[in-house]
């Protein structure tokens, strides 16, 4: 069989990772057709557009893409195209394994936790209001007459909306990915004891759609900032978090950091048509060009994405290569040696070649 397969290169150290991706991928003997398409800073440089028409329709035609970072401006600049794709193509559900892997620089052996996060609520949606606008200064006043709380005339302001429909599709989504992964409980993680109303409606989601997997999955709540805590005492307590998708964001780097590090950090953003496969990281721009960062995030979104088209053999193959490399910790990058000015140090290119290498030769 053959797939088509949306590969987006994406900025900065994209186009290095995503080949080395793709190289790995290819290496396993699963047959896939490549359809390049274009999303940030070089399509705008290059159509006019972020997020173009044409890369969507690729998507939508496809069910399945790849994709490298994109960059995304702080404070100011254009909203990221990341939140776009995720919210144009309803990619509610996001998906960041934080797994132990012998090599990498780890205080804690042994960790495999999932970090599933609401994609398209929250904080993230980007309705704000700026500092001085009319818009402000109008929603200030409402404000004020219905809460009789003062807000500060200088405030900018953003809307955090949580709805019963997305925090019960996101549960639900934990709690089947559960099952099919044979995974033994799931924390819902809020602050629902001060944000009664958007949190608070997130637990009691959580509460409702628990009961129809008793005696089948162990179902836990906690709090967002006693859960940063627990984490970094004893990881080994959880297992599947589901949180909405502010705390999902942060909580994902927590657990990331607890393995090595956005380096080895792959993801996924799916819906219930459409999966995207992406690493955590960013697009590092000061590395553009260089062959010097590590591919592992992407190569195991990689190993996401072949498990996602039921190319479990494949998958299994391509992440035991990984393993393998890292525990050698012979051809790996800078970031993964024991001095980040280890001479013998390879690129992005020779890692992924030493990874190909032990895929042929099993």
């Amino acid at each position: 069989m053959v797939y088509r397969i949306t590969l987006i290169p994406g900025d900065g150290i994209g186009p290095e990772v995503i080949l080395a991706a793709k190289r790995c991928i290819e290496a396993t003997g699963v047959k896939i057709e490549w359809e390049e398409a274009l999303a940030g800073e070089e399509a705008l440089n290059k159509t006019g557009e972020l997020l173009p028409k044409q890369t969507l329709y690729s998507i939508e035609k496809n069910k399945v893409a790849l994709k490298g970072p994109i960059t995304t401006p702080i404070g100011t600049g254009f909203r990221s195209v990341n939140v776009s794709l995720r919210q144009t193509l309803d990619l509610y559900a996001c998906i960041r394994p934080a797994k132990s892997y012998e090599g990498t620089k780890s205080l804690y052996p042994d960790i495999d936790l999932i970090v599933i996060r609401e994609n398209t609520e929250d904080l993230y949606v980007g309705i704000e209001f700026e500092k001085g606008s009319s818009q402000a200064k109008d929603l200030i006043a409402e404000i004020e007459k219905y809460t009789q709380k003062r807000i500060r005339s200088d405030s900018g302001l953003s809307i955090k909306p949580i709805s019963s429909f997305a925090s019960e599709r996101i549960i639900r989504f934990a709690f089947e990915y559960a099952l099919r992964f044979a995974r033994k409980k799931v924390t819902v993680v809020t602050k629902a004891n001060i944000m009664k109303f958007t949190d608070g409606l997130f637990l009691e989601s959580a509460r409702k759609v628990a009961k129809e997997y008793t005696n089948r999955i162990i179902f836990e709540e906690a709090l967002v900032d006693n859960i940063a805590m627990q984490l970094v005492q004893k990881p080994k307590n959880f297992d599947v978090l589901v949180l909405p998708n502010l705390y999902g964001d942060i909580i994902s780097d927590l657990c990331a950091g607890l393995v090595g590090g956005l380096g080895v950090a792959p993801g996924a953003n799916l819906g219930d048509k459409i999966a995207i496969f992406e690493a955590v990281h960013g697009s590092a721009p000061k590395y553009k060009g260089l062959n010097k960062v590590n591919p592992t995030a992407m190569i195991l979104s990689g190993v996401m994405m072949l498990k996602h088209i039921k190319e479990e053999k494949a998958a299994q193959k391509l992440e035991n290569a990984v393993k393998e490399v890292l525990k050698e910790a012979k051809f790996v990058t800078y970031d993964l040696k024991s001095s980040p000015n280890d001479p013998t140090a390879v690129g992005t290119q020779e890692m992924a070649e030493a990874i190909i290498k032990k895929i042929k030769d099993r």
